[in-house]
């Protein structure tokens, strides 16, 4: 594919530029609080400015049902992308429009204008392909080039991802140059030991990941809410935590798999439990108990790997040549529910090898928890892109990319 450095040196000056971006950030209470998918396309926004391009952003946020649903405006991104630009930033309040034209055409050179949310267009999500082809052409008319750099996205057959490229010259931005490199890192050129870690609330979510990494990794490490799932599988009691009963059979499976290939698949030993979910907002102290992962208490539910659980999980690392993490070990954001986490991001950071942080809820974690991005080899900004990549899927967006 086409980079954005083969773009600038064919000279943008003068012309619109749509870069397709994610800016898809959590929000809370109208804030938001995380802005580093924001931070992530900043490289190519400010060089395409920087060349005299005029630039139109777009991207989607959640999940709206109807342009109504304000909640889901990208107004306050376009503020925060304004802030960490240094310039003034326009914001049309539709997608293809009159307040999208005007937005474009007051744009001079070197200068940034943020379209509104591209799912309050129904075009852009249809599986309908005429339908999603007209918001396609729609949104070309306001552009002379398209760059891709929406990562988080490029695993959705979307208009403004999939069907746009094909209407305009298209160029990779800087984010997803850089997110394919390290994928080809995790599956064309893998130093060994290949560590991954896994986690976050459902098994079902990685089924597709497990089997494809049971032939490709040397440790499959397990925590989250899904490790319980594979602590059931193995005949354990556990309590009152989350299990998904449909996909023990399959569990079951990939343990018998894994046993019989040499793959290290390593299970919690023990974890941190209550006897309920604990309230997110309050933050109140919840004084959880740690018990041995075959001794749960038929009352108590799972919310963290335990104490011997982090210094097992640790040393499967310590050697790693390559480690990817994807999802949570426990219920990060309550500090009772935070330490298996923490101890699995510290590992990373001890670890000599590569370590990729897979988007998503990890990405989330390695923030809110207060560690240094830069010390991790990489950070992704989407968590779904990154399992789908190591599937070895074909993904519509870098497939539109492709020349």
């Amino acid at each position: 594919m086409k980079t954005i450095d083969e773009l600038l040196a064919e000279g943008v000056d003068g012309k619109r530029v749509f870069v397709r971006a994610d800016l898809n950030v959590p929000m809370a209470d109208g804030l938001i609080t995380d802005d580093g998918r924001i931070r992530a396309v900043l490289p190519t926004v400010k060089a395409l400015a920087d060349a005299g391009a005029k630039v139109v952003v777009a991207s989607h946020l959640g999940r709206p049902k109807s342009p109504a649903d304000l909640q889901f405006s990208l107004l306050r991104a376009a503020e925060r992308l304004a802030e960490l630009l240094g310039a003034p930033v326009a914001f049309a309040q539709d997608t293809t429009g009159p307040a999208a034209h005007d937005a474009v055409d007051g744009l001079q050179p070197g200068q940034v204008a943020v379209l509104e949310n591209l799912r309050f267009n129904p075009g852009e999500t249809s599986k309908d392909d005429t339908e999603r082809g007209e918001f396609a052409d729609r949104l070309a008319a306001l552009a002379d080039v398209y760059v891709g750099d929406g990562f988080g996205a490029v695993h959705r057959k979307h208009a403004s991802v999939y069907d746009l490229p094909a209407r305009l010259p298209h160029y990779a931005g800087y984010l997803i140059a850089t997110e394919v490199g390290v994928l080809r890192k995790l599956t064309d050129d893998v130093k060994r030991p290949y560590v991954v870690v896994l986690g976050g609330a459902k098994v079902s979510d990685k089924l597709a990941v497990i089997d494809e990494l049971l032939d490709r990794a040397d440790r499959l490490l397990i925590g989250g809410g899904m490790a319980y799932t594979f602590l059931r599988a193995q005949g354990h009691e556990i309590g009152t935590s989350l299990v998904q009963e449909d996909q023990l059979a399959q569990v079951t499976e990939y343990l018998e798999r894994a046993a019989k290939t040499g793959v290290e698949l390593v299970v919690p030993v023990d974890a941190r439990v209550a006897p309920a979910f604990p309230d997110l907002s309050a933050q109140a102290p919840t004084h959880p108990t740690t018990v041995a992962a075959d001794a749960m208490p038929a009352d108590r539910m799972g919310l963290d790997i335990g104490p011997e659980t982090e210094t097992l999980y640790a040393s499967k690392l310590a050697d790693a040549g390559t480690v990817f993490w994807n999802g949570p070990m426990g219920v990060f954001e309550h500090p009772d529910y935070a330490e298996g986490t923490k101890a699995v991001a510290q590992a990373l950071l001890d670890s000599p090898g590569f370590t990729v942080v897979g988007g998503g809820d990890s990405a989330a974690a390695v923030r809110t928890l207060g560690f240094d991005e830069s010390a991790f080899g990489h950070i992704s900004t989407g968590g779904g892109a990154s399992l789908e990549y190591l599937e070895g899927k074909t993904l519509p967006g870098l497939a539109a990319l492709e020349d």
